[in-house]
């Protein structure tokens, strides 16, 4: 505003009430016109935004900024809170926010335009207040409207937050966030428990149909069992080893048969043989009498030339050479005789299944064979049933319900707080009301009496204020200017009070004109006695704002503020009268 260059500092540590006059040099100096546009109501818009980044008014924030220097403001203000000293610095152009716990600056990690939602909530959840409650319990000026011309809705909201509703609903709005997040966990376990259910589900058909398999091999190794074993005892009706040996036996007969068959065969060659040459024998011997004889033993002629002797020499060679060959045919027919009798009876004919030899062998052949698969068969371990015992033990998992049960319980309960949290008809609230609305009632009442105000003001259950006098029911611009004044009054301070008796109390208080105007000498007079004795008895800060020049004889601490060339300077000590 009208602060310079020259860093000015107030010092709001005190126990007393103390009066804040204004004096524009630039304007004449100390005669009553001069009072106006000094800097005065700028300590409580520089309090103001420093605590929470916005003046008492909706200026905008660069226009906070001094004209003439038009960069560099720069606010801090020091506070204790619960035995801790804090510090807040905060200005445009640059723009800034420092936040100090004793030494020690905080992490701001979402400055913007000099100001950061996470530490600006922080703040005021250390404060304990909104800026509107700050306005109607620490900065009374006549900008701010009243809190009985405000919208019955905007009322009640700063009731609700001074008897701790807002801290109700704050809670609420803090637990439906953990709700939502206990539902949102719920949502994962519950998808998580129905895909392993899903899981569960395949597990069970891959082992259902390993099974439907393992049953089929079962099957198909009992048939193939009982095939081999149908086959094996077949062959086995037949003694293959006496099959074996009948057809040694029979090759053994065939070939004595045989060998019979051609010793028979042999002497009935040489019987013929004999029969063929005695036959010859004979007729030579009758053709050489007929020779002998001279006759022709073709035609029965006299054969009397020189060819007889030939003919009779070559049927007497003839003879010889047929005797020579019987002799050779008898000697040879005794010998087969001989080995015909040495080889003896063929016997009986071994009776055998198979007609060769080959086809025995390859019964003893297939009668291992079939021994042996049928041993491989019977051996054969199931394929499916380790597989089968493995998934069924670690494969199908039952879903744990435990922690889902333990957030539906959660869940149950955050419920059942929210709305005895938020319900209008919850007992807490309403306890929260009786209790508090009734204390604000005697406090309001204390202090209207004080004010001298003869009104009866009467905050009822559902939060609406009732005012009335003798009787008669009455708005709040049925109020005369000065009696608005000290029912405005009258009410910060029984908020103050209020508020002072559920949470933590306030050092400091200002009134910014609210009793220069429209205020009688009656008002003035009480409302200045009820100021005196709030910050004897209580130790409060008290800065009364004003232009009335008469205040300071009613008042002993005096603060000046000196607009002079365009700038604002604030006494460093406050002047004691």
């Amino acid at each position: 505003m009208s602060v310079g260059n020259a860093t000015q500092a107030v010092n709001f540590d005190r126990n007393d009430l103390t009066l804040v006059l204004g004096v524009n040099i630039d304007l004449g100096g100390d005669d009553s016109g001069a009072r106006n546009g000094t800097g005065k109501t700028t300590i409580i818009n520089a309090l103001s935004y420093s605590l929470y980044g916005q003046a008492l008014t909706n200026i905008k924030r660069d226009n906070l900024i001094n004209k003439t220097n038009s960069k560099g403001m720069l606010v801090t203000v020091e506070f204790e809170h619960q035995g801790l000293i804090y510090r807040i610095e905060r200005g445009r152009k640059p723009n800034v926010m420092k936040f100090y716990v004793g030494e020690d600056e905080q992490e701001i990690t979402d400055e913007a335009q000099g100001d950061s939602r996470e530490t600006q909530k922080f703040i005021e959840s250390m404060l304990g207040m909104s800026h509107d409650m700050f306005k109607h319990l620490v900065a009374l000026n006549t900008y701010t409207e009243p809190f009985l011309n405000l919208k019955a809705n905007d009322q009640k909201n700063i009731i609700e937050q001074l008897l701790g509703i807002t801290l109700l609903s704050e809670k609420a709005d803090s637990l439906k966030e953990r709700l939502k997040a206990t539902k949102d966990t719920i949502k994962e376990e519950e998808i998580k428990i129905g895909v392993q259910k899903d899981a569960n589900v395949k597990m069970l058909e891959q082992i259902e149909n390993l099974k439907r398999r393992q049953t089929m091999w079962v099957t198909k190794n009992e048939q193939d069992i009982n095939k081999l074993q149908s086959a094996l005892t077949n062959l086995e009706k037949i003694d293959i080893d006496v099959e074996l040996k009948a057809h040694k036996q029979l090759a053994g007969y065939k070939q004595k048969v045989k060998d019979i068959n051609d010793l028979q065969t042999a002497v009935n060659r040489a019987e013929s043989d004999i029969t063929r040459e005695k036959t010859a024998i004979e007729k030579t011997e009758s053709e050489l009498v007929d020779l002998k004889e001279h006759k022709c033993y073709a035609c029965g002629q006299e054969f009397h030339d020189a060819k007889h002797e030939d003919v009779v020499t070559g049927k007497e060679q003839a003879l010889t050479t047929a005797k020579q060959e019987l002799k050779v045919h008898e000697d040879t027919l005794t010998q087969l005789v001989v080995a015909l009798e040495e080889v003896g009876q063929a016997g009986d004919k071994p009776d055998t299944f198979y007609t060769v030899e080959s086809d025995a062998f390859e019964h003893k052949n297939s009668l291992t064979n079939l021994q042996a698969q049928l041993e491989t068969k019977e051996n054969e371990s199931d394929p499916y049933e380790e597989q089968i015992e493995e998934m069924e033990e670690h494969a199908v998992i039952a879903p744990d319900y435990e922690n889902i049960n333990t957030l539906g319980t959660l869940r149950d309960h955050q419920e059942f707080l929210q709305k005895l949290l938020t319900n209008k008809d919850s007992f807490i609230r309403k306890r929260i009301i009786d209790q508090n609305l009734s204390y604000l009632n005697s406090r309001l009442s204390y202090y209207l009496d004080k004010i001298g105000l003869p009104h009866t003001v009467t905050f009822l259950n559902d939060l609406s204020v009732e005012i009335t006098e003798l009787g008669r029911e009455l708005d709040f611009d049925n109020l005369s200017r000065g009696e608005r004044n000290r029912l405005i009054l009258s009410l910060s301070w029984s908020f103050r009070d209020v508020y002072e008796s559920l949470y933590d109390p306030i050092n400091l208080l200002f009134i910014d004109e609210l009793i220069d105007s429209g205020m009688d000498a009656s008002g003035v007079e009480s409302s200045l006695a009820i100021l005196k004795k709030m910050s004897r008895e209580q130790n409060k800060s008290i800065w009364l704002v004003s232009h009335k020049d008469e205040l300071s004889g009613r008042v002993n601490n005096i603060m000046t503020v000196t607009k002079e060339n365009g700038f604002t300077t604030y006494g460093t000590d406050v002047d004691i009268v």
